[in-house]
């Protein structure tokens, strides 16, 4: 276990590594931000000043090299346009966005995994055939077209939740659901072939056969065998979630890291998408770490050497 756990950190941080990289030279093909923020009559002197001040005088290399002492040494550097340090910007916003990820994730756990079994018990069935077409539904439909139509059915005709901003839980409920809509339809089609799969093999006859009750076969045997998937695909559906808060904050206006960043991204802020995409990309990282530790829980089959 431990040698595992010490090759998926250095794999870790080589995906951080990459993540960093990519992101480092990726905003730098999009301009010079001190054409953006000054203005069309600042003269070269003013011009080169600025770059000077904020290290984009250098070659690029040594831009690169400089940036990942400061990532090692664990700076993030300063917003150029807000001038505060950029892991005080983001960890500031951080929390509004975990927060509205991980309740988006938890009704889709909430919703998937009943539907999902439900579906597979009606195999075939009227049932099966609703619940099947409502995932791929919500499978098919951009996030920012279900978050309109809330905003449209909720906010402006009955008018019983807030459309936008943040402040009470009420403020959540349209964001999370819309967040979940795509996720909550994947997951209802993953848990129903899972236990499709899982409802023919032999221990479940067997488990019948001994006189277990029904809803003792289906929650414990076999939706516990049927997990192994799913508890795979939560972990990148976590990552999904956490990609599609960008889109979701911006459209019911919340204070998260999606709003920052693409506020960043237009206005050429390259420390705050840079330190955005690191702390992101280091959340996903830690998270499917622990869903991998999962695996031996649900079937002790699996082992760590």
């Amino acid at each position: 276990m431990t040698t595992y756990i010490i090759r998926r950190t250095f794999q870790a941080l080589l995906v951080l590594l990459g993540a960093v990289s990519f992101t480092f030279f990726i905003t730098r093909a999009t301009g010079d931000p001190a054409k953006l923020m000054l203005s069309e009559e600042a003269n070269q002197e003013a011009i080169d000043n600025f770059r000077a001040r904020h290290g984009l005088d250098q070659p690029l290399h040594i831009q690169y090299g400089r940036y990942i002492l400061q990532v090692i040494s664990g700076d993030l550097g300063n917003s150029i346009r807000q001038t505060e340090p950029v892991s005080k910007l983001v960890l500031e916003r951080l929390p509004a966005t975990l927060k509205l990820t991980l309740i988006a994730l938890l009704i889709s756990i909430l919703i998937s995994f009943p539907l999902g079994i439900f579906i597979a018990l009606k195999r075939n069935s009227i049932w099966d055939l609703l619940g099947t077409s409502l995932a791929l539904f919500g499978q098919a439909t951009p996030s920012f077209w279900t978050g309109l139509m809330l905003i449209l059915i909720f906010g402006v005709w009955l008018r019983v939740l807030p459309i936008s901003g943040s402040g009470t839980w009420k403020h959540l409920i349209l964001p999370s659901i819309t967040l979940s809509f795509f996720v909550t339809g994947r997951l209802t089609r993953l848990i129903r072939s899972g236990m499709l799969e899982v409802m023919g093999t032999e221990y479940i006859r067997t488990a019948r056969a001994k006189g277990l009750q029904e809803r003792t076969v289906i929650w414990i045997h076999a939706l516990k065998n049927a997990s192994t998937a799913v508890v795979t695909m939560l972990g990148l559906e976590f990552a999904t979630l956490l990609g599609g808060a960008l889109i979701i904050e911006t459209v019911f206006a919340l204070p998260g890291i999606g709003r920052l960043v693409i506020n960043a991204v237009s206005q050429r802020d390259f420390p705050i998408v840079q330190g955005v995409v690191l702390i992101s990309a280091a959340v996903f990282v830690i998270v499917n770490i622990i869903v991998d530790l999962l695996y031996s829980v649900l079937d002790p089959r699996i082992t760590y050497k």
